[in-house]
């Protein structure tokens, strides 16, 4: 494992690291914020699962987590959305392919061979993270979007593994939208039973483990009626008594200026859940 990038910030490092990964078949970057309580000992970690399009860079540069991650006392990572490089199956469209790997388990050709993104974020990832930093067996998991999608997933079909989850802006239905229905086609072939287990309106009605849900939508989010729709979460979790907190803002849109307006309040909720 090789570190590219070392920044100072607000008494720990902002760092990114390169690194071969066995699942996914190719080089992968992946952010990773230490805070100053790492120099001390081990400390629990935040795991942000970015959107369409993105990279670990996004999230590290654009949300103004690392002030939050140091007052909690919280190790954060980020690591890429996709596997990427030169014989890594890609489409010239944005939702698909490089930058969008939908953090599932892809079963189709040509994306079988690297497309298991899934695997890396729930496994690989974290035994990486474990074995190499001051990090302890406390995790919690959030992301935006496509990556909002994947934490509340991830975090639903792993129970006990996560102390926490949240997400902005998250496609929490991606079996009833354009994005997933694309995606899903393209990852997982045409059989819809296969789909529900990376939904998570599907996921909700059997979870065994009932892990209170963080979401904040804005309500001047371009996608939010074709491609969110946080109103099916809400009414799948009303349906099985499982615990949300859906907070919807006037004005807010898509971008990373919302993640950056209400970071402050996500780390609060997974440093209570995570000390």
């Amino acid at each position: 494992m090789e570190r590219v990038e070392h920044h100072a910030s607000f008494g720990g490092s902002q760092e990114v690291y390169l690194h071969q990964s066995s699942t996914l078949g190719c080089a992968m970057k992946f952010g990773v914020y230490l805070p100053p309580q790492a120099k001390r000992g081990k400390v629990p970690v935040l795991y942000w699962l970015s959107g369409l399009t993105c990279t670990e860079q996004n999230f590290i540069t654009k949300a103004g987590a690392q002030r939050f991650a140091a007052e909690h006392g919280i190790i954060v990572v980020a690591p890429d959305t996709s596997p990427r490089g030169e014989g890594v199956a890609d489409d010239t469209a944005y939702d698909l392919g490089q930058g969008a790997g939908f953090y599932v388990n892809a079963t189709q050709q040509p994306w079988a061979d690297h497309y298991r993104v899934y695997d890396y974020v729930v496994d690989e990832l974290p035994a990486l993270v474990e074995a190499t930093f001051p990090a302890n067996d406390r995790r919690a998991i959030s992301g935006h979007s496509m990556g909002g999608h994947g934490a509340l997933m991830i975090a639903l079909r792993n129970p006990g593994r996560y102390r926490s989850t949240s997400a902005f802006s998250p496609i929490v239905a991606p079996s009833q939208v354009p994005w997933g229905q694309k995606a899903f086609t393209s990852y997982l072939g045409d059989d819809r039973e296969t789909w529900k287990q990376y939904d998570t309106v599907e996921l909700i009605k059997n979870a065994r483990e009932r892990l209170p849900l963080l979401v904040d939508q804005g309500l001047d989010d371009e996608f939010l009626q074709e491609q969110l729709r946080p109103n099916l979460l809400q009414a799948a979790c009303d349906a099985a008594g499982h615990k949300l907190v859906l907070n919807q803002w006037p004005g807010y849109d898509h971008s990373y200026y919302f993640i950056d307006s209400l970071i402050s309040y996500h780390f609060a909720h997974h440093a209570a859940a995570l000390s």
